[in-house]
């Protein structure tokens, strides 16, 4: 191992050193500053005769004194069934007072794609207990589903309710669903306070024990979240496809590691891509949202729940945009829900989940799912459109069907949407809640449901309810 005391450059994280042997992309680095501190990097750039080095503590201290070590090797995360339980820093090492690990292996952290010949489809369901997410746009076993939010909305406390709540149903799993099921939650640049929020969370509820959590701070080195999801996602793997977990991968927020991101490529001084992004951003994210999946002949599956903030609740800015493509769906936090106080104000209408279809139907539950679900999702968006009538010509001009619709729409937020953040909802109960509201209406709207259906779970007597309510508004 040799030592260098080269260094010719300081920008932002990165430290320029020069050398004079072939040096390793992404391979590990030791400094050793002049005051005794050792902080570790990573080669970020590495040509003839100089090396760029991005520093996960910051450059903060390090000079032209200080001591470049470069290790041979790339980082590796040391991956154990005991880990589940524990809490880690960005970096991978422990903060919560426990043990030090002691590693089955350790396991390169930008690991190795799923071969496209060997990936399974995902079709198997993972229940949350979210109406929103369960009833209308399923999450399914190795599948991408990210939550598109923005800042001051409670994305934090719908990440949390899906971390403690979600399971394997029992007729998928069978035997030793509780032992097989885990989650990864993995946070980027979170505040302290909510960092104690999802703690407190998380050991009020008992889900540590199920889980792992990696904590990048507000506070902590932009640099090392771009190593945290990475970390991440080679646990996740480990758990899943060598000790056979069925594995939730929970990420937030995929915005401030995006930053990270701009802020090394400005340092490096790269061109830059649209609104200062780098132009590889779409292949770095989907590195990371491409090692979910399900592999054939293996149990396990990695599944991921990516979160990102839009800055100014933009859906079409690169991050949100890049990351629609990769994924398969999304899931819309609404502002305008969420000052209505719903919670979780989810927006089902621009949300989904495009393997929902595969992930449900007859034999997971008591009714066609994807009926009730498409017949919900049609009256929602009529009775949407019809709220921008009602504030033009007012209620009284449309007629007792439109009415319906109006009145199916403000239950739908009410009862549906509305569960609140501490509630568990089977899926038997979401679509129980869903038939009580399509019998709002009249039989011959429900065009989307078999006719069967209808038969057996169409309530009469709601729709006599409805309309002796209807009546007396309007005498």
């Amino acid at each position: 191992m040799k030592e260098y005391q080269t260094i010719t450059e300081i920008s932002g994280p990165l430290v320029f050193a020069e050398v004079d042997e072939a040096i390793g992309y992404d391979e590990i680095v030791e400094i050793e500053t002049a005051q005794g501190e050792t902080l570790r990097g990573q080669v970020l750039e590495s040509s003839e005769g100089v090396v760029a080095i991005q520093v996960f503590e910051g450059t903060s201290g390090i000079d032209q004194h200080a001591s470049v070590r470069f290790l041979g090797e790339t980082m590796k995360m040391p991956v154990t069934e005991d880990l589940l339980g524990r809490v880690l820093d960005g970096s991978g090492r422990p903060i919560d007072g426990g043990p030090d690990i002691v590693p089955e292996e350790r396991q390169d952290i930008v690991g190795a794609a799923i071969n496209p010949y060997s990936r399974e489809y995902p079709e198997e369901f993972i229940e949350t207990g979210v109406s929103a997410i369960d009833g209308m746009n399923t999450l399914v076993r190795g599948q991408k589903l990210p939550i598109f939010s923005s800042s001051g909305q409670p994305h934090s406390e719908l990440a949390m309710q899906i971390a403690r709540q979600a399971s394997v149903p029992e007729e998928e799993e069978g035997e030793g669903e509780g032992s097989e099921f885990a989650v990864i939650f993995g946070a980027m640049g979170i505040t302290a306070e909510e960092a104690n929020e999802f703690m407190q969370d998380f050991e009020r509820t008992g889900a540590l024990e199920r889980s792992v959590v990696f904590m990048n701070l507000a506070d902590d080195p932009a640099v090392e979240r771009t190593v945290t999801p990475r970390m991440v996602l080679t646990t996740a793997e480990y758990l899943a496809f060598e000790k056979d977990y069925h594995v939730l991968v929970i990420l937030t927020d995929m915005t401030n590691y995006c930053e990270a991101l701009r802020e090394i490529g400005a340092a490096r001084e790269e061109v830059p891509g649209r609104r200062g992004y780098p132009g590889y951003m779409y292949t770095d994210l989907a590195q990371l949202y491409e090692r979910a999946g399900r592999i054939e002949g293996r149990e396990g599956s990695v599944t991921q729940i990516p979160i990102l903030t839009m800055p100014g609740d933009d859906d079409t800015h690169p991050i949100p945009d890049l990351t629609g493509y990769i994924t398969e769906g999304q899931i819309y936090v609404d502002p305008d829900l969420n000052s209505q106080g719903l919670q979780p104000p989810v927006n089902v209408l621009p949300s989904l989940s495009r393997l929902m279809d595969d992930g449900i139907g007859e034999g997971l539950t008591r009714a066609d799912h994807a009926d009730v679900s498409d017949q919900m999702y049609a009256a929602y968006a009529e009775g949407e459109d019809l709220r921008d009538l009602v504030n033009i010509v007012g209620r009284e001009a449309l007629s007792e069907r439109d009415n319906k619709y109006l009145d199916f729409a403000e239950r739908f937020e009410e009862e549906f949407i509305d569960q609140g953040f501490d509630t568990n909802r089977e899926l038997e109960e979401t679509l129980e809640i869903g038939w009580e509201l399509l019998s709002m209406l009249p039989k011959e709207e429900l065009n989307r449901v078999d006719e069967d259906f209808i038969e057996e779970y169409y309530h009469e007597d709601a729709t006599d309810a409805d309309n002796t309510e209807t009546e007396a508004t309007a005498d």
